[in-house]
């Protein structure tokens, strides 16, 4: 069952149960992968449909911290719980640890020793667990391996 699908079954159920958080998300999940779908005039592959979701996690994760800074816990908690929804529709992340070994082992096989070769392992990791890894942490794990 394609990601769509899922939304648009689980967007069914929380009509129905009166879930008007979960059933708001999906529909704001849905329409944008619609949008994604008539941007590129074609059927979204599996990797764009993540594309939509990582971009979803990433603008809530930014309005949490915002919400944050502006004193606004109410928004907060709204935010976390929308974010919570979104990643339950995205890929296993990998762990600390699974990370860690991806980029070393990355980083062994391109023989990487110095800052030069950052954007090389960077794109390499990045493409490898597309939707299953946070960029900032592969940043940051990258420069301290690379220092």
């Amino acid at each position: 069952m394609s990601l769509t699908d899922q939304l648009v079954q689980d967007l069914k159920t929380a009509m129905k149960s009166g879930d008007s958080v979960r059933r708001d998300v999906l529909r704001l999940l849905k329409s944008q992968l619609r949008n994604k779908e008539i941007q590129l005039n074609a059927a979204l592959s599996e990797d764009d449909e993540i594309q939509v979701l990582n971009s979803a996690v990433k603008t809530r994760k930014e309005s949490i911290e915002l919400y944050q800074k502006g004193g606004r816990n109410d928004l907060v908690e709204q935010e976390r719980q929308e974010l919570e929804i979104v990643q339950s529709y995205l890929p296993q992340a990998l762990s600390e640890e699974d990370l860690n070994r991806a980029v070393a082992e990355v980083i062994a096989e391109f023989g990487a020793v110095s800052a030069k070769d950052f954007g090389r392992v960077m794109k390499e990791v990045m493409s490898r667990y597309r939707g299953r890894v946070d960029g900032k942490q592969v940043q940051e794990i990258v420069r301290n391996e690379l220092a």
